[in-house]
């Protein structure tokens, strides 16, 4: 028994070094070949958009851990990723001589500064703001929600109002953030022009590393106890609340982890396409999100990256050469993965995609047919060996 556990652990061990050399590999790819790729082949403004898009997948990672791994679909998301483009935004507004007001309060015949702008003077009070603010309303909502046991299309309608009314109020505070306009005209951070070519390849580094880290958290978050407690309450939340398990606590927790990394992308993306506005809050943005995830993959995370990367690059082609029904496309795209592709990208390969390889090669498949996994589990031979006849 001690040596099929210790058997099991290493198998893990190694899946983990592997996952890990892959991934590393990609970063390198990403940072080191991509820019050098595209410029050869006269694309290189496709590297900005590719950082765009990298900073998209994190709120996609987000969206997977809360719809793929707890069953909670969100329409609302778009909120959380706007509070975090405009704490940056606002931040980036205030690189202004003291005593000076951003360029647009002018306008409205604003006279003093607000007093919620005045924290945003200070770098880390922003990058605190980006992270903190989100996922405390997140948590506030989540908490009210979750306790009166609000779930399923219920959770999705409300995720849906509440989203409408921030967007009605960031779209009318014309005085406070600029309105329908919202927040353009970046000039520096830190000192570096944020619109110099070095900055920006400066932005698109640091999207691809916060992304690797946001991938590390939700393959920790959703591997051992925790992860299969999330499944638990996606499967069947009364059962788990019976065997002593609180679904609203951990509900709340996973919607705060993922209001917080569609923040952190909201910011990312923010810096990249040098204008924040409440267009990124309506209910359309939200709603493209979980597409990212379903043509992805549910509950892979790799598939939410792939999604957002590949969703949005076909989109950016498609806009260019067919720029007046580009959004017929993306309609039949998510008729496709619906109902062609149900289990996403990621889901197909796993399954369909592994008997058209072995098809190909002329073999037949080596696990049984209803639980793929099931003859290699460690657990599964054990029992096995118990249940024999003993000569």
């Amino acid at each position: 028994m001690t040596d099929d556990v210790g058997s099991k652990h290493r198998q893990g061990d190694r899946k983990r070094l592997m996952e890990a050399a892959v991934v590393l590999a990609i970063v390198l790819f990403l940072i080191f070949v991509m820019p050098s790729l595209l410029t050869a082949v006269g694309q290189s403004f496709r590297l900005k958009l590719l950082g765009r898009f990298l900073a998209l997948a994190i709120a996609a990672l987000g969206i997977d851990l809360i719809w793929g791994y707890t069953g909670l679909l969100s329409l609302g998301h778009g909120i959380f990723f706007g509070l975090g483009g405009y704490a940056i935004g606002m931040h980036l507004k205030l690189q202004i001589p003291p005593g000076e007001l951003p360029d647009f309060m002018g306008l409205y015949g604003v006279t003093t500064l607000p007093w919620f702008w005045r924290p945003f003077y200070s770098f880390p009070f922003t990058l605190v703001a980006i992270v903190l603010i989100p996922s405390l309303l997140a948590g506030f909502v989540g908490y009210l929600v979750f306790r009166s046991r609000i779930k399923g299309v219920y959770f999705s309608i409300l995720t849906q109002a509440v989203t409408i009314i921030f967007f009605n109020f960031f779209n009318g505070q014309q005085r406070l953030v600029n309105g329908t306009n919202g927040l353009i005209d970046f000039k520096t951070l830190l000192g570096a022009t944020v619109s110099d070519p070095k900055t920006q390849f400066g932005f698109y580094c640091c999207t691809i590393i916060v992304l690797v880290a946001a991938y590390a958290l939700c393959r920790w978050l959703t591997s051992d106890r925790f992860g299969a407690l999330l499944i638990a309450i996606r499967d069947d939340e009364s059962r788990t609340r019976f065997l002593g398990y609180d679904p609203a606590e951990a509900k709340t927790l996973v919607f705060a982890v993922s209001a917080a990394l569609a923040g952190i992308a909201g910011a990312l993306y923010t810096l990249q396409s040098e204008s924040i506005s409440p267009r990124s809050m309506d209910v359309a943005s939200s709603i493209e999100m979980v597409i990212w995830v379903a043509v992805g993959g549910r509950a892979t995370l790799v598939g939410a990256i792939l999604g957002a990367v590949l969703v949005n690059f076909a989109r950016s082609l498609l806009s260019e050469q067919f720029p007046e029904i580009w959004l017929f496309f993306q309609g039949a795209l998510f008729l496709l993965v619906v109902l062609v592709l149900p289990n996403g990208i990621i889901g197909w390969c796993r399954t369909n995609g592994h008997e058209l390889v072995l098809k190909l090669l002329k073999r037949s498949p080596i696990a049984t047919a209803t639980y793929p996994s099931l003859e290699q589990d460690l657990d599964v031979q054990q029992e096995r060996r118990k249940l024999e006849p003993k000569e």
